[in-house]
């Protein structure tokens, strides 16, 4: 603990040494290492001349794209840019890119894997990024194909934009997903709140859904691990959620930011799981758990109800069409909402950012150079490629070459600019059209009552440093509570000692001011 507070105070020394050198330079006014002039000049025919666009990115395949890359040719000359790119393997490119923002040394465009990183925060404060808000609605792809919740969502402190969200599909996130095979054999609904949801759950334990004759299957294939960094609860912090209204573990009440612990629906569901364990709706063994078992779990046609994008459908399709031949894609089905409840996801993985250092002019050229890249007819070249190099067209579909594309690293280009089909969590091409028009629906309906966690780029320096801990005491209770070992009072006990905390009280203050801000209250 103590090497990395040395290490971010190093950092953060570098960096403001960074900011006061590059204040006393001029700002800009003349081209520095690693960038270019602003590509204001024409070529002898008359045609403006390309802009020279330096760029860091990280990279994911096993070598990166070479700069003579023939998909990387065609977005140069779709864009009118001369790419540099520096790409930097995702293992260590955290490490990477915080030398170079300590640096001053920095890119035209560099991606931020994690824009609310305290390195990357400290040095938007010092004016270091260009604030890219105001100028967004000039650009039809950077305003309209990027969602607004990941605009709202990468704000900083201030309420402002120093990034351009790397977008990903906002709306149908991970939730509910029931067999709908065993609801109609059984005669059930798809359940729409936690009351529906229990008696669906009784009758997949006790009504033989799969017509073995045996009592072998569960309800939910359920745990407490987290899913992934994106949406830090298990399974089971979805019927959590379910019951108090709020994506996350901090809801807005009354002008302020309250934790879920004090919220009274946060009882009434874990009373809800306690007696889903006792009447054996979910594994006797939730605890221990991993995720993977847990999808295996449906997979092997013992679960009917799992925590899932409908996007994954094959992935748990094809296992179970070999145990149950005439089970239908449309099977696998998205519940629309608990209790009008549904969680939406933050809309973005990672962004990208324009050093101040870049003039004006290149700056608003870079903008236009992304808003043309997400155009459909430039970015299929990342998506296919080449035709008759990486894909060939039969019967008037693209057929992808999908090693040829490897080989050339064509994916990477996605790491720098990216545009999110807004149902690309639901549909997929292989998908039949039933599905895909099903899943569609089902998402265009629970887009209305979806919600985003609040506090997703919140700063709060209390829960840097204390909410790990709460959060951890809280989960151990709970569980030991749902496994019988405590008894409710207990969790009585524990939200009246959290009222008076004065770190909880804290951590509440913090976010309830970084939220005002970012809002503009």
């Amino acid at each position: 603990m103590r090497q990395k507070q040395k290490r971010f105070i190093v950092l953060s020394s570098v960096l403001t040494l960074s900011m006061l050198a590059a204040a006393c330079s001029g700002g800009g006014s003349a081209p520095q290492q690693g960038s270019s002039s602003s590509g204001s000049g024409s070529t002898g025919d008359g045609k403006q001349a390309p802009t020279d666009v330096s760029v860091m990115v990280h990279f994911l395949t096993q070598q990166p794209a070479a700069d003579d890359n023939p998909v990387k040719k065609l977005i140069e000359e779709a864009t009118n840019t001369k790419l540099n790119i520096q790409w930097v393997s995702s293992n260590n490119y955290t490490d990477k890119l915080n030398v170079t923002l300590a640096s001053g040394d920095i890119p035209d465009l560099v991606f931020i894997n994690d824009p609310f990183s305290p390195v990357f925060r400290n040095m938007t404060a010092q004016g270091a990024f260009w604030e890219v808000g105001p100028y967004i609605k000039d650009y039809a792809n950077l305003s309209s194909g990027i969602s607004k919740t990941a605009w709202d969502l990468t704000k900083m402190a201030d309420g402002k934009n120093y990034v351009v969200p790397r977008p990903r599909p906002s709306e149908a996130d991970s939730f509910f997903i029931v067999r709908k095979d065993w609801l109609d054999k059984l005669n059930l609904k798809v359940p729409t709140t936690t009351d529906e949801l229990y008696e669906v759950m009784k009758a997949f334990v006790e009504k033989d859904p799969d017509g073995n004759g045996k009592a072998d299957t569960i309800g939910l294939a359920a745990n407490t691990e987290p899913q992934n960094t994106a949406s830090p609860i298990g399974t089971l912090g979805h019927i959590e959620n379910s019951f108090t209204g709020v994506n996350g573990k901090w809801k807005w009440v009354d002008g302020k930011m309250v934790h879920n612990s004090q919220l009274p629906e946060m009882k009434q569901a874990l009373e809800y799981m306690v007696k889903a364990y006792q009447e054996k709706l979910i594994p006797a063994d939730f605890a221990s758990l991993k995720n993977t078992q847990v999808l295996d779990l449906f997979k092997a046609n013992k679960a009917g109800i799992v925590i899932e994008k409908a996007g994954s459908m094959k992935v748990y399709y094809d296992p179970l069409k070999k145990l149950v031949p005439e089970i239908k894609e449309t099977d696998f089905y998205p519940v629309t909402n608990i209790n009008g409840y549904n969680p939406k996801s933050p809309g973005f993985a990672g962004a990208l950012a324009i050093p101040k250092k870049v003039p004006e002019e290149k700056m608003k050229k870079i903008l236009q150079m992304i808003d043309t890249w997400m155009k459909p007819e430039v970015f299929q070249f990342q998506q296919y490629g080449i035709e008759g190099v990486h894909h060939t067209v039969k019967d008037g579909q693209k057929v992808i070459d999908t090693e040829k594309m490897n080989a050339d690293s064509v994916p990477d280009f996605n790491q720098i600019v990216y545009v999110a089909d807004p149902y690309a969590s639901s549909t997929k091409i292989f998908f039949s059209e039933e599905t895909n028009k099903l899943y569609k629906q089902i998402q265009d309906e629970r887009a209305k009552t979806s919600s985003a966690d609040l506090t997703v780029g919140l700063f709060s320096p209390t829960a840097q440093t204390s909410m790990a801990e709460i959060e951890k005491k809280l989960a151990d209770l709970k569980t030991k509570i749902i496994l019988g070992r405590e008894p409710m009072s207990k969790w009585d006990e524990m939200v009246e000692s959290l009222k008076n905390d004065a770190t909880l009280k804290k951590i509440s203050e913090e976010y309830t001011d970084a939220y005002k801000k970012r809002t503009g209250q």
